[in-house]
């Protein structure tokens, strides 16, 4: 609010005059013009002039204009250069206004080198639009002039450090008294005793701060300057510690603070020789330009018990080394295995899958690279303080390894080492044995020298046998491809994405992934794909993450039209996991799923295929978590034309909306009845038959409207949103209404809001529309069986079809959910008059008359004909005189009474002179 003041102040005092020719004259300085100027003063000095406030909230030009007009009311000798006035002999005040001016000017310099996301453009309206380019245009010419001025503001700041005085700032009584009379607070000034004090310590820390800042921003043209960055970031940190967190008018942001001093060490590193004193961030960086490889394996093995180093900054380091073997340097080959065995071992122990890069790499083990990764692990591990969990992790990697060696003597290299005898107990040992044995059954790898079943070789078409079975039954991805490999290895003649036909990949993606050349590629991406498919849409959330992980490791070396794919996928399998999940209590998805939809919805890459569902479901979670802004207002124009689901999602997210409006305002039910009306509609073709007669034919899925009608209902089944649901509900039950045939209307909420007729009724597939309302009523009560109006709605289904037993049911049901089982009043729109009459009906044709008594005293007016006729009836087939006590109505219990004396009937007679007698009534 405060911020928003000084703009407004400033705003006026700088309206341009018109003269009598109607000539635009500068802002004359006037006395309201002054004391505008000096009231914007006295808020930003009520803010303690602090940068970091009046930079967030205040554009480059008011902000100019604010220092400018403080430079002036400082007593600044307009058009001198700051740099060649001498701070010391100046006033405090004086001094104090120069210094934030050029901490300004370079801290402004430095901010607009940062990359600025561009605000979303409302709709478009001419004078904002001329106003934006005024501010823009002016701000360009401001910051030109400033980097000009650049090095003279550097040069100012320099000569700051160098005060050992303390200095003052305006402050809203100092301004005051200036108004009041300037000379008297010059001399005040000038003997330091107005004004807000400044420590030098203070003052220091935060002109270093910002010289540090400029100099990191210079450094990028010319690296030297870097040094300058890091001997004023260091100093600003000295500062800080000599100053504490007590000051109040020192605010530096520590965070960012710390990241330029480690940005420093790494591009300039000190001069000591300890190299302890180094971050591993830094340590790293030094090997990597001195070719010292070997320290950076080091530094990656010592980390692995640490977990100092963050695995992205890890594997930006092995990219690095493969770009460089590549491009020729063979030596790197064996740097490249070590770092990615480091790295391998760290995802073990955080319970990551295995990289395909590990996998490729030790696709040829040797008896060095088994040494290595045996000291890798023995190194990241401290048996004495792992957890549990840690130890599992280590002892599963191990055994894997084994599970995938070929040669036998490398598995006794692993399986006789002392970690690995340590983290498996001898049974697990014993079982690895045996199926080491099984799987090579060439080989005795019995413990005593006897003849075995397993030592007698196996044809190779039983080992592709056993294999392919293991193939079908794992969802381990590391286990998939050494199975491949081995298959691969044994014949080259077969496709193995064909073993099952239970692994199906979308016809979309198929024709992608069938095209790769490579074999092996081939069918680890078709089986990794399927079998994650599968694990989805049986609910294995878990398998079916790390299944699409290692695909989409896999895919994003050569193929980047999959590896979109595969992100499509994860962000669909994102979806299925949080609805499946913490998304039934009700919790709402993270902020970044619903940016990751966005950002699907907004996709425009060309030749990328896409699933329908994917799309389908994107927008049901927008509306099932009633994201109905960015629906109505910021879909992109293209997407509503080529995507109908958004088209859907945007009829019904601004239904929602209008919804509490005026009916004459709900522009958009309109369209959203149109929309599917045009969906519900037939394409009618005429045809001659073999007498010559020419006969209509009705199509039942029509290619009218933006989708077909299954498809329409298949989306709304992922529709959990209840006034989403209703709203739909209530528009099918419009449409089904509109036909003239129909005798019993079904009610529905919100039913007004659709319009009462069809220009062209034949053309409606009304048939559809009745099957499609009982679909999705049946599918809305499986979300919540509670919601009374959809309840009554599938009871009016009921009564509508003659199936008065399960209309009452759902009547009573209705009126059971909405009153606590009849424990209070039902609400009078839940038993209308139209459903007292119906449940009347309903009990009339099942011969419950004495019921049809009860229920008429509901009606707003009491039907005492229906009543009377049918207590006559003496043929019922409910409980009778027994609910007597429930009849309330003293002329229907006075009629009772005069037809079972006139019957004879004297114990009924007395029980309804008994019910009459109540004291209630």
């Amino acid at each position: 609010a405060p911020v928003q003041l000084i703009v407004q102040f400033l705003e006026q005092a700088s309206k341009p005059s018109v003269n009598e020719q109607n000539q635009v004259q500068p802002p004359p300085d006037n006395k309201r013009n002054r004391i505008l100027k000096l009231l914007a003063l006295k808020v930003a000095a009520h803010l303690k002039w602090d940068l970091d406030i009046l930079e967030k909230s205040l554009s480059v030009p008011v902000l100019n204009m604010l220092l400018n007009e403080l430079l002036c009311i400082s007593k600044v000798p307009p058009g001198t250069k700051h740099v060649d006035m001498d701070l010391a002999t100046l006033p405090p005040t004086t001094a104090m206004a120069i210094l934030l001016y050029n901490r300004w000017a370079i801290r402004t310099i430095v901010q607009s080198s940062f990359p600025v996301k561009q605000a979303k453009p409302g709709p478009p309206q001419l004078s904002v639009m001329n106003q934006m380019q005024q501010e823009k245009e002016l701000t360009e010419n401001i910051l030109k002039v400033l980097k000009e001025q650049a090095s003279d503001s550097i040069l100012v700041l320099e000569a700051a450090l160098k005060l050992n005085k303390d200095l003052y700032v305006h402050t809203m009584r100092t301004l005051d008294l200036l108004a009041v009379e300037p000379g008297m607070v010059n001399g005040e000034t000038e003997s330091s005793t107005a004004g807000l004090k400044i420590r030098t310590e203070e003052m220091q820390c935060q002109v270093c701060y910002d010289l540090g800042a400029a100099y990191f921003q210079q450094g990028s043209t010319n690296s030297a300057v870097y040094e300058n960055a890091r001997e004023k970031f260091f100093r600003t940190k000295e500062l800080i510690a000599e100053i504490g967190s007590l000051s109040l008018h020192c605010t530096i942001d520590e965070k960012r603070l710390a990241g330029y001093c480690q940005a420093c060490d790494v591009l300039v590193p000190s001069s000591d020789s300890t190299s302890q004193q180094l971050t591993p961030y830094s340590q790293v960086h030094i090997c990597l330009r001195s070719g010292n490889y070997q320290d950076v394996v080091k530094i990656f093995i010592e980390d692995n018990l640490t977990f100092s180093l963050p695995i992205q900054f890890r594997q930006s380091v092995l990219r690095e080394l493969f770009q460089k073997a590549q491009q020729g340097n063979e030596a790197l080959d064996e740097i490249c295995f070590k770092v990615c065995a480091c790295n391998t071992v760290r995802d073990i122990l955080e319970g990551r899958a295995i990289s395909v890069q590990f996998n490729q790499l030790f696709l040829r083990p040797n008896k060095e690279k088994i040494d290595f990764l045996l000291e890798v692990c023995s190194r990241s591990i401290n048996l004495e303080k792992a957890s549990d969990s840690l130890k599992g992790n280590m002892a599963a990697f191990l055994k894997n390894v084994c599970l995938g060696l070929e040669d036998l003597q490398y598995v006794f290299m692993i399986s006789s080492h002392e970690l690995f005898i340590t983290l498996l107990k001898d049974e697990e040992r014993k079982l690895l044995v045996d199926q080491m044995r099984k799987r090579s059954p060439r080989v005795n790898l019995c413990i005593k020298p006897v003849t075995s079943f397993y030592d007698i070789p196996a044809s190779a078409s039983v080992n592709i046998g056993q294999l392919e079975h293991q193939l079908i039954l794992s969802v381990d991805p590391w286990r998939i491809r050494q199975i491949l490999i081995e298959l691969h290895g044994m014949t080259s003649e077969r496709q193995f994405w064909t073993v099952s036909n239970k692994w199906e990949v979308p016809s979309v993606y198929s024709g992608v992934i069938l095209g790769i050349k490579d074999n092996l590629t081939r069918d680890l991406v078709y089986i990794l794909m399927a079998k994650g498919l599968h694990c989805s849409t049986v609910k294995d959330f878990s398998h079916a993450k790390q299944l699409f992980a290692a695909c989409l490791e896999l895919v994003t070396e050569f193929s980047p039209k999959l590896r979109q794919v595969m992100l499509n996928e994860m962000l669909l399998l994102d979806i299925h996991t949080h609805e499946a999940g913490t998304g039934q209590s009700g919790e709402r998805p993270p902020s970044d799923l619903i940016s990751r939809v966005r950002g699907y919805l907004e996709m425009r890459l060309p030749d990328i295929p896409l699933r329908q569902v994917i799309a389908e479901e994107c927008v049901a979670f927008m509306l099932n978590w009633r994201e109905n802004e960015y629906l109505t207002l910021q879909v992109p124009a293209f997407l509503l034309q080529n995507n109908p689901y958004v088209k859907l999602g945007q009829l019904l997210a601004a239904t929602c909306k209008e919804l509490p409006g005026p009916k004459e305002s709900r522009r958009t039910a309109k369209d959203l009845w149109e929309v599917v009306v045009q969906i519900c509609s037939v394409s009618s073709q005429h045809k001659r038959g073999n007498d010559g007669r020419v006969s209509l034919i009705k199509q039942r899925e029509s290619t009218l409207g933006i989708m077909y009608r299954s498809e329409l209902l298949s989306f709304i089944k992922k529709l959990r949103e209840p006034l989403v649901l209703t709203i739909i509900l209530s528009l099918f039950v419009k449409l089904h209404n509109v036909r003239e045939d129909i005798v019993n209307d079904i009610t529905a909420e919100h039913i007004s809001i659709w319009p009462s007729s069809i220009p062209n009724l034949q053309s409606v597939d009304f048939e559809a529309v009745a099957i499609t309302v009982k679909e999705l009523v049946r599918y809305a009560l499986s979300i919540n069986p509670n919601t009374h109006s959809w309840l009554i709605i599938q009871a009016d289904i009921y009564f509508a079809t003659n199936q008065y037993s399960a209309a009452l049911h759902y009547y009573l049901q209705a009126g059971a959910v909405c009153s606590d089982f009849f424990n209070k009043a039902v609400p009078p729109d839940v038993y209308t008059d139209q459903v007292i009459k119906r449940m009347i009906k309903c009990c009339s044709l099942l011969n419950c008359h004495t019921q049809v008594a009860i229920l008429c005293q509901f009606l707003r007016e009491i039907d005492y004909k229906t009543a009377f006729k049918s207590l006559q009836e003496q043929n019922s087939h409910d409980a009778m005189d027994s609910y007597y006590d429930y009849i309330w109505d003293v002329t229907i219990l006075e009629y009772l009474t005069y037809l079972h004396h006139k019957r004879g009937e004297t114990d009924k007679r007395q029980i309804a002179i008994k019910a009459i007698g109540q004291t209630e009534l």
